[in-house]
C-alpha cells in the first residue's frame, strides 16, 4: 500500500490520517484521548460503554460519553439486547456523538459471560440483529470492532463482516487474535486480509503495532486501509500521531522529554483527578503513571515508586512528577 496523505472517510467525516487510537476500557478516557488528538492521532475511540448500563444512567458510563476534543467522537457500544443498543445509540447521538462502534472484540470474561464483546462472534446471527438495530436507530455512521473469531476453529471475521456491512456498517476493525488467545502469541496480521477481499468499506487492522515499521508491516500483511494502536500508546499518547505522520510522509510532533514530559504527565494527571474526582482519580492515575516510567525507561528506588503510584494525597506526587519526569530523571540501565 503506497504512502500518501489520508482520503479515508467515515460518513462525511473526512479523516487527517490512517492511525488510530483503539478504545481500551479504563484507558481511553477524554484526557488520554485528548492527548492522542493533540499529537496527531488521525481518530480516537470512546472507551467501551456498556449499553444497558448507560441506558439507566450510570454515572460512569455517562461520563465515558464526554468529548475529548474536535475529531469525529466515535462512542463504543457494548451489549447483547437490541433493546438497550438502541436507547444506548440514542443516548450516544443526544451527547453529540458523531459515529457509533460496536463492540465485538473483547475477550474479557465479564463480557463475554454474557455474550457480548467478543462472544458475538460465536453466534453471528444475533450479531447482525444487534449491528440491524444500532444502525436503525439513528442516523450516525456505524462501525464494527471485532477479532478473527473466537478461537481457530471458527475464524469467521470475513463472513460477519460481509454482513455487517450489508447491514449498513461503514468501516471494520479487525484485531488479528481470536478471543481465546486473548493478548497472548502474537497478532496474525495477514488473517485480515480475507476481510479486506470481503468488504467494500475502510477496514482497520489492529494488534501488537506500536511503531511506522510494524505499522508498514501490518498494512503490508493485511491490505488493510489503516491501524489502530491499542497497547503501544500506554505511556506515549503521542506514538499514534506519529505513527500517523510517518505513514503519511510528514514530519511528526517530537515525543516529549524532560521538562516537556514531566509538564505532560503533570496535565495528564490533574485532567484526571479533574475528570473523576480526586479519590477515584488517584486510583485510575496510578496505571497510566507506571506506563510514563515505562515507556521512558525511568527506574526508581522502592520509596520513590511506592510514594508515586500509592500516595493517597495528590500533592505528594504532583511534588514528586517534576522531578522524576524532567532533567533530572535517572534512566534504567
Amino acid at each position: 500500500m503506497t504512502e500518501r496523505a489520508c482520503n479515508l472517510s467515515i460518513g462525511g467525516h473526512v479523516l487527517r490520517n490512517r492511525v488510530f487510537l483503539a478504545p481500551m476500557a479504563g484507558i481511553t478516557d477524554a484526557p488520554m484521548r485528548a492527548l492522542a488528538e493533540r499529537f496527531g492521532a488521525g481518530l480516537v475511540v470512546s472507551e467501551m460503554i456498556a449499553s444497558a448500563a448507560l441506558s439507566t444512567g450510570h454515572h460512569q458510563m455517562v461520563r465515558k460519553l464526554k468529548k475529548s476534543g474536535s475529531l469525529p467522537h466515535v462512542v463504543q457500544l457494548a451489549g447483547c439486547e437490541a433493546e438497550w443498543l438502541i436507547r444506548g445509540a440514542e443516548i450516544a447521538y443526544a451527547a453529540g456523538a458523531d459515529i457509533i462502534d460496536i463492540n465485538m472484540g473483547c475477550p474479557a470474561k465479564r463480557v463475554t459471560n454474557g455474550y457480548a464483546g467478543s462472544a458475538l462472534m460465536r453466534v453471528p446471527d444475533e450479531a447482525l440483529k444487534l449491528i440491524d438495530a444500532v444502525v436503525g436507530a439513528t442516523p450516525l455512521p456505524v462501525t464494527v470492532k471485532m477479532r478473527l473469531g473466537w478461537d481457530d476453529d471458527s475464524l469467521n471475521a470475513a463472513q460477519i463482516a460481509r454482513r455487517a456491512v450489508d447491514a449498513g456498517v461503514q468501516m471494520i476493525t479487525v484485531h488479528g487474535r481470536t478471543r481465546q488467545q486473548f493478548y497472548k502469541g502474537t497478532a496474525r496480521w495477514e488473517l485480515v486480509r480475507p476481510v479486506v477481499e470481503a468488504v467494500p468499506v475502510p477496514v482497520v487492522v489492529n494488534g501488537d503495532i506500536v511503531d511506522g515499521g510494524t505499522a508498514r508491516e501490518a498494512l503490508r500483511q493485511s491490505g488493510a486501509a489503516a491501524v489502530m494502536i491499542g497497547r503501544g500508546a500506554q505511556g506515549r499518547p503521542w506514538a499514534v500521531g506519529q505513527v500517523g505522520a510517518a505513514l503519511a510522509g510528514r514530519k511528526a510532533l517530537q515525543s516529549p522529554q524532560g521538562t516537556a514530559l514531566a509538564e505532560l504527565v503533570f496535565e495528564h494527571y490533574e485532567a484526571m483527578l479533574s475528570g473523576y474526582g480526586t479519590e477515584i482519580g488517584l486510583r485510575v492515575a496510578r496505571k497510566h503513571l507506571d506506563w510514563y516510567l515505562e515507556a521512558a525507561g525511568i527506574a526508581l528506588d522502592k520509596d520513590t515508586r511506592r510514594t508515586l503510584l500509592g500516595s493517597e494525597t495528590a500533592e505528594n506526587v504532583k511534588r514528586l512528577i517534576p522531578a522524576i519526569f524532567g532533567e533530572g530523571w535517572r534512566q534504567a540501565a
